[in-house]
């Protein structure tokens, strides 16, 4: 004998075993044994045996049409052998209520389950309802594999052109859209980026990468609302000084000058002035809103989107030929062992002599004249004493860190002959070393100033943001901890505040710290565990990480442009580890596999096979090591 059982959602058959009063014990065709409850027994029969009844049923089924079989069925739930009497005009044998059986469970729109054998017919209303509903579902399925099938063939449909966007930063997974476009990169072997961009969704991997940047960090766009400024204090005393701002030619926010006095006893005053937009950007303001939204100005190649409104940046840039506000902290030293008899900080206005720049001076001051102290080099009166200082300094700083510093790297500035988001762009590699004179010197001082600035607040009990560095970890806090890499007690970021918001933040509670004094955490804009400059931390970290990285990406993909437009297809590059080697001509790090074991620093020949500028890679092959000379 013979049993049909439902098993998950499916029917079964085998050969009786044996019977218990509750259970049952089969056996498949495949000689498997099974023990299933009596309650899922849908019927029993003696021929054919399961397997050919099973068959036989479901090919018999399938000619059944549903509309008809639905008009026959009684309107009330009825068992499946009543309705295989009346549909087959005779005593239904097994395969007749296996045929109906199946077609039934087949169709749940048509017929709805009641229980092990029994159905109820859907009503009328419920019917076309569903029957609209899988029509539907079918027309999607199809045009879903249109989009599908263009894809894989070439061909962007316009309906995935449409919502491209919307499908790489924030797509709707439930949609066709998606749905199509994930089976065809499934097909193809593609990410989407990939495989939109092939299609034409954007017109070259630029136009993607910056589409992404600009859209998860710009939704609104770059531009600025119409700011107006809080009228100014004109109050403020004129600083008696000379001072000189150092910056790049294509700087345009300047944040910070330097001056510097010699007393009669030997020792030097050296003044370091800070742009001072704290004045009009307080805590909580319209403008204070919009440096926090961008929490940083992006630099790209060609082209930057700052974090302040131009009207903003024109009134407190430290532009030459004006008298601005400043915060300024004089430090009284001594130039031959750089030790610190006093400093000050005061809010002030200074007029900047002249704004200079590296690329105008850099190859006039040298260290050679700097160490014969010649006084035919330009600006020698302002650079010399500021120049002897610096070196003390940073042996100090060498002291505590165990090590001297090592900022021998060069580095590369990008210039554009052209606009930013075109590919075709010609691009020049400007290398100039970290350890250039001048900008060892400023960054002396700007280390000087952030490392007095912060033992400011600390020692006035004003919270800032403090980045510190120990056991290797660099992470930002509320807290005055050492920079190890650094070698100073404590530091923080203050001299960027047309650029950074960290920078800004901090120099609203120097502001109050100079003014108020012991006071100051009372009136400071944060006070002592505000919880907004935990999460103002948090928020920064996460978005100046995403901004670094898309700057990042941008000059490793104008050093390919650059390569690709100078037709280098060999050159040097010097060996890291593994499999690194960092180019000799661009600041570029490759991945070059099948390198034998070498000596870090290493130099070596390589040949450029092709780039992708979607991965941003390159394929090199190695070639030799180059001979010690």
């Amino acid at each position: 004998m013979y049993v049909l059982y439902e098993e998950d959602g499916s029917f079964k058959g085998g050969r009786i075993l044996s019977e218990a009063d509750s259970s049952l014990q089969v056996e498949a065709a495949s000689g498997k044994r099974s023990k299933i409850k009596r309650n899922n027994v849908v019927m029993e029969f003696a021929a054919p045996d399961p397997d050919s009844l099973l068959a036989q049923a479901q090919a018999a089924a399938e000619e059944i049409d549903l509309d008809f079989l639905w008009e026959c069925a009684p309107q009330e739930e009825f068992d499946v052998a009543a309705l295989a009497q009346d549909y087959f005009g005779h005593a239904p044998s097994a395969l007749d209520q296996a045929t109906l059986l199946l077609r039934l469970h087949s169709a749940p729109a048509y017929f709805h389950r009641r229980g092990k054998g029994r159905y109820r017919p859907a009503p009328p209303d419920i019917l076309q309802a569903a029957l609209a509903a899988i029509e539907k579902k079918r027309l999607q399925a199809e045009q879903q594999q249109a989009w599908i099938d263009a894809m894989t063939a070439g061909s962007l449909p316009p309906e995935i052109a449409e919502v491209a966007p919307s499908l790489l930063l924030r797509p709707d997974k439930n949609s066709q859209q998606w749905k199509a476009l994930d089976a065809a990169c499934q097909q193809t072997g593609k990410t989407p980026d990939q495989l939109l961009l092939q299609l034409g969704a954007w017109p070259h991997p630029l136009a993607l990468m910056r589409f992404r940047f600009l859209a998860q960090q710009f939704p609104r766009g770059t531009g600025f609302a119409e700011a107006s400024l809080p009228e100014l204090p004109d109050t403020l005393p004129e600083a008696d000084v000379e001072a000189y701002s150092v910056d790049d030619v294509s700087t345009t926010e300047i944040d910070d000058a330097l001056s510097v006095s010699v007393l009669p006893d030997g020792n030097i005053r050296v003044g370091v002035h800070i742009a001072a937009p704290a004045l009009a950007v307080t805590r909580g303001s319209a403008l204070d809103e919009i440096a926090r939204q961008r929490m940083s100005t992006v630099y790209m190649p060609g082209q930057k989107i700052p974090m302040q409104p131009p009207e903003l940046i024109e009134a407190f840039s430290l532009d030459a030929g004006r008298p601005v506000p400043a915060l300024s902290l004089y430090v009284t030293a001594n130039p031959e062992s750089g030790d610190i008899m006093e400093t000050t900080t005061r809010l002030e206005r200074i007029q900047v002599r002249e704004n200079l720049r590296h690329n105008h001076l850099d190859a006039e001051i040298t260290p050679e004249r700097l160490v014969t102290e010649d006084p035919t080099l330009p600006y020698a009166h302002w650079l010399l004493p500021l120049w002897k200082l610096a070196l003390a300094l940073s042996r100090k700083r060498d002291e505590v860190r165990g090590k001297p510093e090592g900022n021998n790297r060069v580095e590369y500035s990008f210039e554009l002959d052209g606009p930013a988001d075109d590919p075709d762009t010609p691009v020049r590699l400007v290398p100039r070393r970290r350890d250039a004179p001048l900008d060892k010197m400023i960054a002396e001082y700007m280390i000087l100033a952030n490392s007095q600035w912060g033992a400011l607040l600390d020692q006035h009990g004003v919270p800032g943001i403090y980045r510190s560095q120990q056991m290797g970890r660099v992470r930002m806090s509320t807290q005055a901890l050492p920079h190890e890499a650094i070698g100073v007690k404590q530091y923080i970021w203050s001299t960027s505040p047309l650029r950074r918001y960290v920078d800004l933040v901090n120099q609203q509670q120097l502001l109050a710290a100079a003014e108020h004094g012991i006071s100051a955490r009372l009136v400071a804009p944060y006070k002592p565990r505000d919880a907004d400059l935990y999460a103002l931390i948090s928020a920064f970290d996460g978005q100046y990480t995403a901004i670094s990285d898309f700057q990042r990406t941008m000059e490793r993909y104008w050093c390919l442009r650059w390569l690709k437009q100078q037709n280098i297809t060999h050159c040097r590059a010097s060996f890291i580890r593994d499999n690194l080697a960092r180019l000799d001509i661009a600041p570029l790090v490759v991945e070059i596999n099948g390198m034998p074991e070498l000596a870090r620093g290493q130099q070596i020949e390589i040949e450029i096979l092709g780039q992708d500028e979607i991965n941003l890679t390159l394929d090199c092959r190695y070639l030799e090591a180059v001979p010690l000379a």
